[in-house]
């Protein structure tokens, strides 16, 4: 039985997507699995936005939405993603993030692209679209960076590790990525990293482990360093938070993390 079958990719108008059509194509030929490229962005307002009028705008806002459209799909025809990736469409009549969490529970994986803050315009989803993803569907999500270049990732390994519920889901879904022969990296602060080693051992990993010490102020600065350091194309972490008020709060961690990450990241919670 395949781990990963099924794989739901989030496509947009924004230029950066071309690459995280290409990440979740090599997945998807390695790991034997199709992909959905499902495009979701939210529709242009009728109003505002510059329009002179809302007459204008209700004219103008459809063609800027075709125009949006016409860009991500042109985008993912230049990939030539393979016989593999497959394009869709979210119902555009329905709310932007309900329709694409509710596709997210139909695959084993999910792969979207980290908020560029710069174009927060661009991809034409929320800013919390990761984490709101990550937190609602429960499926596990690889946020790919907004700059850089990614290839297939899964050979050199960074693993954070803590002995809760979202680690160990994280952990779990990254064992299909590790790549045959990968160097594999586990870091715990204030924690025994060895406490996951007979269990790596068992999928036949060899990993190296770090532990820490003292979890410092700035955890999520930690985890970029030791990605930086270690050469790092695939960070493992947990994504925490909790829901109050319908507003989603993560801890400071994955919050530093999806800010500044420099490598594809994959989270589960």
């Amino acid at each position: 039985m395949n781990p990963i079958a099924s794989i739901l990719l989030h496509v947009d108008p924004s230029p950066r997507c071309a690459m995280r059509i290409g990440v979740a194509a090599q997945l998807a030929q390695r790991l034997d699995a199709t992909v959905t490229a499902l495009y979701t962005a939210a529709p242009v307002p009728s109003v505002g936005r510059g329009f002179l009028s809302e007459g204008q705008g209700l004219v103008l806002a459809p063609a800027l939405d075709a125009e949006r459209r016409a860009q991500a799909r042109a985008l993912f025809d230049a990939a030539q993603p393979g016989a593999r990736v497959r394009w869709s469409e979210t119902d555009p009549s329905r709310p932007l993030v309900p329709a694409f969490v509710r596709q997210a529970l139909l695959h084993d994986l999910v792969v979207l692209g980290q908020h560029d803050r710069d174009d927060p315009a661009g991809p034409g989803v929320p800013a919390d679209f990761v984490e709101t993803v990550v937190l609602d569907s429960g499926r596990p999500v690889l946020s790919v960076p907004y700059a850089g270049r990614f290839g297939d990732v899964g050979r050199n390994v960074l693993i954070a590790w803590k002995p809760t519920r979202e680690s160990a889901r994280a952990l779990a879904a990254a064992l299909p990525l590790i790549q045959s022969g990968a160097r594999v990296h586990v870091a715990s602060w204030d924690h025994d990293p060895h406490e996951i080693e007979p269990l790596l051992r068992l999928h036949g990993i060899e990993a190296q482990y770090h532990r820490e010490g003292p979890a410092p102020h700035s955890l999520g600065d930690a985890l970029l360093s030791l990605t930086a350091d270690h050469s790092i194309d695939l960070l493992v972490m947990g994504c925490y938070g909790h829901s109050r008020a319908r507003e989603l709060m993560l801890g400071g961690a994955s919050r530093t993390v999806l800010q500044s990450m420099t490598v594809p990241v994959l989270l589960a919670h």
